[in-house]
């Protein structure tokens, strides 16, 4: 099954096969970012009881959020409610053919885009974003393991921020390879977090 979905095996990598991997999906080296690891600690913090749904959401290994000026999630994206074979269905039901994009995955507060971007790592090539500037700052979740489906969501994200005609779009793409890749292999109880987040259905 994963390989029909074209997932690759998971493993760490370096800067430089992020950014060879960033140029073959068309995102812009000076907009790429690497994930911190201590996101997923975050996550564990909140009560795994009560906002179970909202961990698994944000525990997706390819994500897009949507934030306005405020700083407030309005549109949310995961892998796991794309549904679809053998490539997940990110227009399922037309959400991605209007500037905001329709509801996908229900939003919530856990992470507003002031937290969020604690754990945006840049790399060296990465310039710094002024994010006041902008009306929409959208935030990609991205990996080498998720091969064409990272590439596929890139490009339904690009083209639905060509929709917003009046409004200032940022796109910022974050890789999670090595975040994965470190739960995958630490023991923990973090472990679950992955075992959920593999789900493409």
């Amino acid at each position: 099954m994963t390989g029909l979905y074209g997932i690759k095996s998971l493993n760490k990598i370096d800067d430089k096969t992020i950014l060879s991997y960033a140029k073959k999906f068309g995102i812009p080296e000076r907009d790429v970012y690497h994930l911190d690891y201590n996101y997923f600690s975050y996550l564990l913090s909140s009560d795994t009881t009560e906002y179970k749904a909202q961990i698994r959401n944000h525990s997706q290994p390819l994500q897009a959020r949507y934030y306005d000026k405020s700083g407030e999630l309005k549109s949310f994206h995961v892998n796991c409610h794309a549904g679809g074979f053998p490539n997940l269905k990110w227009n399922r039901n037309n959400v991605m053919s209007t500037f905001l994009p329709g509801e996908q995955t229900p939003v919530d507060t856990i992470f507003p885009l002031e937290r969020q971007k604690k754990y945006l790592i840049p790399l060296p090539q990465t310039e710094l974003t002024d994010y006041a500037d902008y009306d929409y700052i959208v935030i990609v979740f991205w990996n080498r393991f998720m091969g064409r489906q990272s590439k596929r969501l890139i490009s339904y994200v690009q083209d639905n921020s060509k929709l917003a005609t009046d409004k200032s779009v940022k796109i910022i793409y974050v890789n999670n390879d090595n975040s994965f890749y470190r739960i995958m292999n630490n023991g923990s109880r973090q472990h679950g977090i992955a075992n959920n987040s593999g789900a493409l259905w």
